[in-house]
């Protein structure tokens, strides 16, 4: 059972009574009626042939409250588009692809490329950038959502309990973030969080003193967090990093955008397991260590924009108060794993946070070094102001690829 803590940073939803689907199901259906909800899944191509998201469109199938669900294809030939209608036809709520290789998607962008207005680096930033588009543009809902496809523990109740508190119509949440408890097959899980962000956070906070973005940061139980909850409008604000670091951007745009009281974490479920990265000790390029670099270095943006500065004797300190803060916090974790009879490889995890380590300085080194660097993708209120025919361009593309 959860706890009923509140930090007085972000509300915090509990799952305290373990408040059955149907029951939640039924609000949000009332809730519908004014509120009507989008569900966005940015996926790969070959997550389609994966248990996880043959089991999320199963769960999804259920759901009695969804307007639509806009599904981002990513690196997908004809004859893979073709595949991929067929395996989301089951779904009976209206959805949409966006086939984001395909001929009709790449017309309309190209313009944006022209102008410099679209991101060119495929990934979760640029697949999620083009679907808030579309849904702003097919202007069928005031709330969406987003989770990812690999989820493997997946169950519509993180669903109902995500959209909850931004599509109840008396609360006053524009944005909800979920969280949840890593652990697996016997093993604590949630390395990223657990060994890079929260003691890199604490770091940050040490070296360069209090923060409010920090502190706010902080206060997220699970900031990397894949899934969350926005109402539609914000959608026209946010601006998107194109990195690993869209969790972190994410998050932060919200706080530049909205007061903490309109921002909330809800706990979607008791157990979360997903597709686990490698962590690539010997490709900076790859895996984990890809991860914690563009996280490091969204972190140093978002401070740079508050007045911080970053020189290399800023960075050896913040390596060194993290390193120290992270190995302390391991060893909770690790006690934490042994009481609760899971296992934790404290040598793996040493490893790991060394590799971390020295990334937050690679990471700082290319921070510094990119002074004309543009990491963020331009918001769409900037891209319909410079092509205002864009959000009809986009619906017509992708309703001549889903007839």
């Amino acid at each position: 059972m959860s706890d009923f803590f509140q930090n007085g940073t972000v509300t915090t939803f509990h799952n305290l009574t373990q408040r059955s689907v149907e029951a939640l199901e039924k609000d949000l259906m009332q809730f519908s009626q004014s509120r009507p909800m989008t569900l966005i899944l940015p996926s790969l191509f070959s997550e389609l042939s994966g248990a996880a998201l043959s089991k999320i469109v199963d769960e999804l199938a259920q759901v009695p409250y969804l307007t639509e669900i806009v599904i981002g294809l990513d690196r997908a030939n004809q004859q893979e588009f073709d595949f991929a209608k067929r395996f989301f036809a089951r779904l009976p709520q209206a959805h949409k692809i966006l086939w984001n290789d395909g001929p009709n998607i790449q017309g309309v962008m190209q313009p944006l490329v022209d102008l410099g207005l679209a991101p060119q680096e495929p990934g979760k930033g640029k697949n999620v950038w083009g679907c808030f588009g579309y849904v702003l543009a097919s202007q069928r809902a005031q709330v969406v959502a987003l989770h990812d496809c690999d989820v493997i523990t997946y169950e519509r109740e993180m669903l109902a309990r995500l959209f909850y508190p931004v599509a109840h119509p008396t609360f006053n949440f524009v944005f909800s973030k979920g969280y949840y408890a890593r652990h697996a097959d016997g093993k604590l899980n949630g390395r990223v969080a657990r060994l890079l962000v929260t003691p890199l956070l604490r770091a940050l906070e040490t070296v360069l003193g209090p923060d409010d973005l920090l502190a706010y940061l902080d206060s997220f139980r699970y900031p990397l967090a894949g899934e969350f909850a926005l109402e539609v409008n914000a959608l026209r604000d946010v601006r998107i990093p194109s990195d690993w670091g869209l969790e972190i951007g994410i998050l932060a745009e919200i706080r530049r955008n909205f007061s903490n009281r309109r921002v909330c974490q809800v706990e979607i479920a008791d157990r979360y397991d997903h597709k686990h990265q490698q962590v690539s000790f010997d490709d900076a390029n790859g895996g984990l260590s890809r991860m914690s670099q563009d996280i490091a270095k969204s972190l140093y943006r978002k401070l740079a924009t508050s007045g911080h500065q970053f020189s290399r004797a800023t960075l050896r300190s913040i390596r060194a108060v993290y390193h120290r803060t992270a190995l302390d916090q391991l060893e909770s974790y690790a006690f934490d794993a042994e009481m609760n009879g899971l296992t934790l490889d404290r040598h793996e995890e040493e490893r790991v946070v060394e590799l971390f380590a020295d990334n937050i300085i690679s990471a700082g080194d290319a921070f510094i070094a990119m002074v004309d660097e543009q990491p963020f993708v331009p918001n769409w209120n900037r891209v319909i102001s410079a092509r205002p025919s864009i959000l009809q361009e986009l619906r017509e593309a992708v309703e001549r690829d889903n007839s």
